[in-house]
């Protein structure tokens, strides 16, 4: 029976994503209870809102960082969109946040009244589409 083990300390060693994940969790929450939350917690219609914002910026902080951890091993150029991509995900998820706990009205480009959050989610889903189309090296 072979026994898997894993050196942490070794630097050709990827990094432990589930650490990872809880390490951006307890940071998003901890930086977001006295702002975000203790101000609407007996508002149940508003909370599960904030709640579900909060999520979406946990996972995409999780996925912005893996991927710009991907790319600093890879220098991968699909990878660096993929990273853009996700990092305007996680500007997008905290207009909507701040959208959502009334911090701020909702932001529109002037001229066009276009919300800012919807431009955004265009961007990212160019840098998505560009590292699927880039062909690899």
């Amino acid at each position: 029976m072979f026994l898997l083990l894993r050196n942490y300390n070794n630097p050709d060693a990827f990094y432990n994503k589930p650490r990872l994940l809880v390490l951006i969790a307890s940071i998003i929450i901890s930086l977001s209870v006295v702002p975000f939350i203790l101000p609407h917690v007996f508002h149940p219609e508003m909370i599960y809102h904030i709640l579900l914002h909060l999520v979406a910026l946990i996972i995409s902080q999780f996925l912005a960082v893996v991927s710009i951890l991907a790319y600093l091993k890879s220098r991968s150029t699909r990878i660096l969109f993929m990273t853009l991509g996700f990092i305007t995900l996680v500007v997008a998820e905290y207009v909507y946040l701040l959208n959502s706990t009334e911090d701020i009205h909702i932001m529109s480009v002037p001229h066009i009244n276009i919300e800012l959050s919807h431009v955004l989610l265009l961007i990212m889903v160019i840098f998505f589409g560009i590292s699927f189309l880039k062909s690899p090296r």
